[in-house]
């Protein structure tokens, strides 16, 4: 973008690199925290610190500032102040990061409560459920663990009812964000000639499998909100229907920017398909889903998907367990797994084949291995979910399951 003549900010969460916020390239203007930094300076709001939480504030173009208050107002503050004290008629890029909604979520003083008498349209499975519905034996443990419904974050008497309220609390203040930006755009008639993106950089589980947070290839986890605005590019109010990942922002932006493209991204650009309203465009059938266990977090095993079409396609790798496959129509929650359904033995032959394409043809074949760093989370709740048993298919007399 700065090769193509733009003004470039980069404001709140970098994250990326370990416990860093140095000004990264390609920006002309940096303001960012380390780690996770903290919803309120003082802390106050949470009812646990999450690894990576700090509180000595944000590295702007080089030097230390003190966080002062909310950091979701406070990020918008900063990114309104960049916008309005440009000294350059050139176009701009800035990209504004917020720490929300990353747990433990801490609403705004002002939102908090909003939310404690409204209906939830979640539920949590029950344990028999999960294990009618085949699922794995890693999901049915997990479900009492950190990252599980009965045992979130190893807090004693965890409700991903309550914590699902404050999700939504704690994103209200983005909504105010996202009020600001645009308000400021149209009172400085920049909102017709702005391409506006919205979007979350990973789903979220509440009770979904029996499972909270993140890391799984569930439709929950795996899918994220993504809203574009461009006045007289993008037809206003349309549902596009095309199958976008997250590979596919940067060549997006670089085309509508009229940018030059990038040689060998993974990506695609969608802009063509979408200000057309045109998902056919869009030659790509399927994406690759890739998670890599973490010593941190032991409860969730490396796992590679097909995800995108009417069939999701799941293999779990270096676990004695069943893989899944779900009928996304018949079966949007993904409670039925047909893995070991003889009528889907040829698809799912199919399918393994695809993706071992997939991960041939993206360089997918190494499992990184990462020295240990941080706390471990093997935890489970005496008084919670037991340990779910081995598959009942896995069980048999000889290798060929004849009778003896």
């Amino acid at each position: 973008m700065q090769k193509s003549g733009y003004d470039t900010a980069f404001i709140g969460k970098w994250h990326m690199g370990g416990d860093i916020d140095d000004r990264q390239r390609g920006f002309d203007h940096w303001v960012a925290f380390k780690g996770q930094g903290t919803y309120w300076p003082d802390g106050h709001g949470t009812t646990r610190e999450v690894p990576q939480t700090t509180y000595d504030g944000f590295n702007v173009n080089g030097k230390r500032v003190p966080q002062k208050g909310y950091i979701t107002d406070e990020l918008t503050d900063y990114a309104i102040d960049w916008l309005d004290n440009r000294d350059s008629d050139k176009p701009f890029f800035i990209y504004v990061s917020h720490k929300a909604v990353h747990a433990d979520f801490v609403p705004a003083d002002r939102h908090r409560g909003r939310y404690d008498d409204a209906e939830l349209p979640i539920r949590t499975p029950t344990v028999d459920e999960m294990k009618q519905g085949n699922l794995p034996m890693w999901v049915r443990n997990q479900r009492n663990s950190r990252h599980g419904a009965d045992f979130g974050y190893n807090i004693q008497d965890f409700s991903p009812e309550v914590y699902y309220r404050r999700y939504c609390e704690s994103l209200l203040a983005v909504d105010d964000s996202v009020g600001r930006l645009t308000k400021y755009l149209a009172d400085q008639e920049l909102i017709d000639n702005t391409l506006f993106i919205y979007m979350g950089d990973n789903g979220f589980q509440f009770g979904d499998h029996g499972l909270i947070d993140k890391r799984t290839a569930y439709e929950a986890s795996a899918k994220v909100p993504l809203l574009m605005m461009a006045k007289g590019k993008i037809p206003a109010g349309l549902r596009f229907q095309g199958l976008v990942g997250n590979i596919d922002l940067a060549p997006t932006i670089l085309e509508a920017t009229s940018s030059a493209p990038i040689p060998n991204l993974d990506g695609q650009s969608f802009w063509s398909a979408l200000c057309s309203a045109d998902p056919a465009q869009l030659k790509r059938t399927d994406l690759l889903y890739e998670y890599y266990w973490e010593r941190n977090y032991p409860h969730t095993p490396t796992l590679h998907a097909i995800i995108g079409g009417r069939w999701k396609y799941i293999r779990c790798h270096g676990l004695w367990d069943r893989d899944e496959l779900y009928d996304l129509e018949q079966d949007p929650e993904e409670m039925n797994n047909l893995i070991d359904r003889p009528e889907h033995a040829d698809r799912i032959v199919a399918l393994n084949k695809r993706l071992w394409e997939l991960l041939f043809n993206s360089n997918g074949r190494e499992v990184p291995l990462l020295e240990d760093r941080g706390p471990r989370f093997p935890w489970r709740h005496p008084g919670e979910a037991g340990q779910a048993k081995f598959p009942q298919e896995y069980f048999r007399r000889n290798e060929y399951g004849t009778q003896k």
